[in-house]
């Protein structure tokens, strides 16, 4: 054999060699049904699909968000059910809604007039961020026993007190309606002060109002409530409420398909999901400004103000609420504690900013009306 001939044998081994090496593995594609308790009409599944669309772009595609409607698979009630037990990847809904599974799920979800500590939505992610609350938010599973990795996501209140047929003016008026409540406890306090709560689904409310099922409702804001077309039917709306004055959507992805996932692919769905925290404030800011003035301008919407004693009674329905909850449950009260720490701090400097912050907004907001 030539020298030219083993080198050129020995350059081809060598190319051949480089070509094994070099060539990438084609990554696996994770597919990942995610079902929402809600129609895909939603705002919030708007958001949702953005938060897909981070995943997929920080994962170079190879994990895929496909979201689903209410229904899909399985009922609206078992979808925490169902990740648990693997029958879909992933759930969407309000942390709140599993409050029956664990009370605790409510001071994630919604804690109920800020759980009695004056802590906003704005303060809530700051205690979840860096108070301790992103680590209970984990043990929260563990506490329910659930086979679930938890993804907070849309921290989208304060929600507005609801829609009406007629104004009202004291509690003696809204006890006179059948309300749409949340779940939970949430709901349950509004029972708890005398009104006829009835909780159902976001795309059962404006069938029930068309059918004289219920005669009034709350959903969340001037831009969710005006996509699912409650100024249809009702005209006179009250956004200053208690009830949810913090309000997280949040996913779940089944604990087995969470741990098949590479730890890159791991710390970019949980980047996005920080990344969502603050996309969500700020989408809703500007939407619900837009939806609010298109429902005055266009649809005869009519906006009051809420009427005092609600503050006062919904307040001490909260706090009686609370303190059942410390009594009963080990962890509701650790969680607790942990946000009492939080807001012994934060909260006397964040309501000061705040009233500087609603002062000023308030002053061109009058400009405009002259």
């Amino acid at each position: 054999m030539s020298i030219m001939t083993r080198l050129l044998g020995g350059a081809a081994a060598t190319a051949m060699t480089a070509a094994i090496v070099l060539t990438p593995a084609v990554a696996e594609t994770i597919k990942i049904r995610v079902q929402s308790v809600i129609p895909t009409k939603a705002d919030e599944v708007t958001m949702l699909k953005g938060y897909a669309d981070t995943v997929a772009a920080l994962t170079n595609g190879e994990v895929q968000i496909e979201v689903l409607p209410a229904g899909a698979v399985v009922g609206v009630q078992q979808t925490l059910e169902a990740v648990d037990q693997g029958l879909i990847e992933g759930g969407f809904a309000w942390t709140h809604y599993w409050s029956g599974l664990h009370p605790a799920a409510t001071l994630f979800g919604s804690p109920t007039a800020g759980a009695g500590l004056g802590i906003d939505n704005i303060a809530w992610v700051s205690w979840y961020m860096y108070g301790g609350g992103r680590g209970l938010y984990e043990e929260l599973w563990k506490e329910m026993g659930v086979n679930v990795k938890g993804f907070m996501l849309q921290p989208v209140g304060p929600e507005a007190l609801g829609w009406f047929k007629e104004p009202i003016e004291t509690m003696a008026d809204f006890r006179k309606y059948r309300f749409r409540t949340p779940p939970g406890i949430p709901g349950q306090t509004y029972k708890d002060i005398g009104i006829a709560a009835v909780a159902m689904g976001g795309g059962d409310i404006l069938p029930a109002l068309e059918k004289g099922v219920i005669d009034a409702a709350e959903w969340c804001c001037p831009k969710p409530d005006s996509v699912f077309g409650f100024q249809k039917v009702l005209k006179h709306y009250y956004l200053q409420g208690l009830h949810q004055v913090v309000v997280n959507a949040d996913m779940y992805l089944n604990g087995d398909v969470w741990a098949k996932l590479t730890p890159h692919q791991q710390k970019a769905m949980e980047v996005a999901a920080d990344a969502s925290l603050m996309k969500a404030m700020s989408y809703r800011i500007y939407e619900n400004g837009k939806a609010l003035k298109d429902l005055v301008d266009n649809h005869g919407v009519i906006l009051h103000d809420t009427p005092k004693d609600y503050f006062t009674e919904y307040m001490a329905a909260v706090n009686n609420s609370m303190d059942r909850y410390k009594k009963e449950n080990a962890f509701f009260l650790k969680v607790w504690n942990s946000m009492k720490e939080f807001a012994d701090i934060a909260v006397p400097y964040w309501a000061g900013s705040q009233t500087t912050n609603a002062n000023l907004g308030n002053a061109y907001a009058n400009q405009l009306k002259k």
